[in-house]
């Protein structure tokens, strides 16, 4: 291999995603006054935009309110797989659910899929759209095992099928299961026209305003971080974790997790299809079209926020398996996100609480949330236009399900109280800061209190307090993307200490370094 050929494939030395490198969007102003409207949503990714969207072709005045930028969020870091195949899921389902609220989880997934086709066609929008089988495959007996087990779940809901023997890669399979006429797409080149067609319709959209709380009354008040306000008939909370967490204790109910994304090219051809395992660790296959021709995406390796091994360790994970099974000509980009799984992992969507009839939420999509943020703005519409939704009870957020929930419920808190008193009684590094390279963070103590530094690559050290804003816990650091992570609610924070994730909505504390180079 020559030095060019060499360097290409190299990973790319800062995370990137695809999608957001490939559109541009208009920036927006920060919320500077007190406004009126009829809804306002929190969140500019597809739910919040798409449910925008819907709502001003009903004739509400709307204001959708991001605390970062549009489409920064899960949104803008996806595979963006238009599917209803989410893993190895219905059989499950049929055991807690029942065969007819199963149904209806997958008919509203199919019925979101619809509605981009449609939505495509009536705006003519080039976005990559292709429909693609699904496949879920098995390489372990186990897995085969649960793969013919939801093979038949899928003959007890009517779903279109196939069971193959082998797939169309260097992967020696036990078994695959096909789930026919799913999709894939660009979503931010689908939601470009949405935004404008929300924005023509009076839609209103502020950037940089960071929503904390809610005064309910007769009118609700969206209440700002700068004291601003959005007064308004109903609140939709659309941001990945609900910013309005005073009665339903989301926090408790929500796991997060991280996974991570390569976009590559090959010289190998790519077969078509959209394809996931269900083995550990998760491997996912799809392609998009690229300056004319395939890059190829290849997830996975996920793994709960603030835990685990060194997280480019990840990264190089997929990039040994891209190689095997594909071949890397170039490597192009590698980006990583972030999910929220409910307990019983079907997403919350519909009132906040039985009590709230005028606050809803769209949150838990479970890594599959181009299918279920579209699923969940459809919902929304309906609520707030007093329509029926068959789907209404199944994403109730207020359900409970005894029996995954309340093993989950005790699994995850129990390791969130564990993660608590771990943090608090963790020694800091006996570790100079003065010797910290360019590129790398420690922990260490200043003034009695643990705390992070990191030392960019200009040589400027950045150090804040370790402890998460959100509920206390002790963030860890994650070199992939340069950020500090909190393990129990998975809170996450950039290396100047502002946030990046919820459910933390205020920044981790800062110190002078001027004291602590010096000493």
């Amino acid at each position: 291999m020559n030095e060019q050929q060499k360097s290409s494939s190299e990973m790319p030395k800062q995370p990137k995603s695809y999608w957001r490198d490939s559109v541009k969007f208009q920036q927006f102003n920060s919320l500077s006054e007190d406004i009126e409207v009829d809804v306002a949503i929190v969140g500019a990714g597809i739910t919040g935009i798409t449910t925008g969207y819907l709502l001003s072709k009903e004739g509400l005045k709307v204001a959708i309110i991001e605390a970062g930028s549009i489409l920064d969020g899960a949104t803008g870091y996806t595979t963006a797989k238009l599917t209803a195949q989410h893993g190895v899921v219905y059989d499950e389902f049929i055991q807690h659910f029942g065969i007819e609220k199963t149904r209806q989880y997958y008919e509203s997934n199919m019925e979101a899929i619809r509605f981009v086709k449609d939505t495509i066609q009536e705006y003519n929008i080039d976005c990559d759209f292709s429909e693609e089988d699904a496949i879920v495959y098995a390489t372990s007996e186990n897995s085969l095992n649960n793969i013919q087990k939801e093979f038949k779940a899928y003959e007890k809901l009517g779903i279109e099928r196939d069971f193959l023997h082998e797939i169309p890669f260097n992967i020696d399979v036990k078994g695959a299961l096909v789930m026919k006429d799913q999709a894939q797409f660009h979503p931010l080149k689908f939601l470009q026209p949405l935004l404008q067609a929300y924005l023509q319709n009076g839609g209103l959209l502020y950037e940089k305003t960071t929503a904390t709380n809610v005064e309910e009354g007769t009118v609700s008040k969206v209440v700002t971080l700068k004291g601003h306000k959005v007064s308004c008939k109903y609140v939709l909370s659309c941001s990945r974790f609900p910013f309005y967490d005073s009665k339903g204790h989301y926090y408790a109910r929500l796991k997060p997790e991280r996974s991570y994304l390569i976009g590559i090219t090959t010289d190998t051809p790519y077969p078509g299809g959209m394809y996931i395992n269900d083995d550990s660790p998760t491997r996912s296959l799809r392609y998009t079209t690229y300056n004319g021709e395939k890059l190829i995406l290849v997830g996975g390796d996920r793994h709960k926020v603030g835990h685990g091994i060194n997280t480019m360790k990840h990264y190089e994970a997929l990039q040994q398996f891209a190689e095997d099974v594909l071949g890397i000509k170039e490597f192009k980009y590698r980006w990583s996100t972030q999910d929220l799984t409910t307990l019983d992992k079907i997403p919350y969507i519909g009132n906040i609480t039985s009590n709230d009839p005028y606050v809803l939420v769209a949150t838990g999509y479970r890594k599959w949330g181009m299918s279920n943020s579209i699923a969940g703005s459809l919902l929304l519409r309906d609520i707030i236009m007093k329509r029926d939704n068959p789907a209404r009870e199944v994403y109730d957020p207020g359900r409970f399900n005894i029996d995954p929930d309340v093993k989950s419920f005790a699994k995850y808190n129990t390791d969130v109280a564990t993660h608590l008193v771990q943090g608090k009684v963790q020694a800091p590094n006996k570790f100079d800061a003065s010797d910290l390279p360019n590129g790398e963070a420690t922990v260490l103590t200043v003034n009695g209190e643990r705390s992070g530094a990191y030392r960019d690559e200009n040589g400027q050290l950045h150090v804040v307090d370790t402890t998460c804003t959100h509920m206390g816990c002790e963030v860890e650091w994650n070199n992939a993307e340069r950020s500090w992570d909190c393990p129990c609610h998975g809170s996450r924070f950039n290396y100047k200490g502002d946030v990046v994730d919820g459910p933390a909505e205020k920044p981790l504390k800062t110190f002078d370094t001027s004291d602590i180079e010096n000493k």
